[in-house]
Parts: structure tokens; C-alpha cells; sequence
């Protein structure tokens, strides 16, 4: 099991099983979420969520994976902060005029001839 997995399942269980809320905690897409999830149930192989009229809640086996999961993520080493790319750089020259925009409701530019 990945530790980031390991940390999305965490804040999801500390968000009330709220996918959005959890997803925007962790600054994450909802789909990235959702698709964590399934690779954690896949590998643990037991659901780890059951829907009832409330909601989502917990099953058995997701208890027990929370417990292992706060003891992994307190042994893990912290995440490493992610780098940002350096300001600035060389701007690309633009290779010949371009095309002019069209403009609805009025004529296509044409090419202009070249004298002779």
C-alpha cells in the first residue's frame, strides 16, 4: 500500500466520509479520490465503505485499515513539498506573421500577390 493512498483514506474518514470535502482538503480532484479508493479496496479486498440512508460509513475492515493507516502514516517520513517551476524563461519567437483572426459576418482575408 502507497503511503499517499494511506493519507487520502485518512482525510476521508477525518472529512465524515464526505468525498468532495475530502477531495478539496487535500487539493486533490474528486476523481483522483474516488479512484484511490478503488485501488485501496482493490488491494485490501474488502469494501471499505457501505451506503446507508445517511450516507457513507465505515465497514469492519476499513476500521481496522484506519488504525494501520494513522500507525504507517506516524512511521512515514513527511511528504516532500512539491517544487514550482522557476519564473520567467526565454519567450519563443513566433515563426512567420500567423493568420489573421476571421471575423464573422465579414469577407475571408485573402493572400496578397507578390508584385512582379
Amino acid at each position: 500500500m502507497k503511503i499517499a493512498q494511506l493519507r487520502r483514506f485518512v482525510a476521508l474518514v477525518e472529512a465524515d466520509v464526505h468525498f468532495p470535502r475530502a477531495a478539496e482538503a487535500l487539493g486533490i480532484p474528486l476523481a483522483s479520490l474516488y479512484t484511490s479508493m478503488e485501488k485501496l479496496e482493490d488491494e485490501v479486498g474488502h469494501p471499505l465503505f457501505s451506503n446507508t440512508k445517511d450516507g457513507k460509513v465505515l465497514t469492519p475492515a476499513a476500521v481496522l485499515l484506519l488504525e494501520e493507516a494513522q500507525r504507517q502514516i506516524a512511521a512515514a517520513p513527511p511528504p516532500a513539498e512539491k517544487q514550482k517551476a522557476p519564473a520567467g524563461g526565454k519567450a519563443k519567437a513566433s515563426k512567420g506573421k500567423g493568420r489573421a483572426p476571421a471575423v464573422k459576418g465579414q469577407p475571408k482575408p485573402f493572400k496578397k500577390r507578390q508584385g512582379r
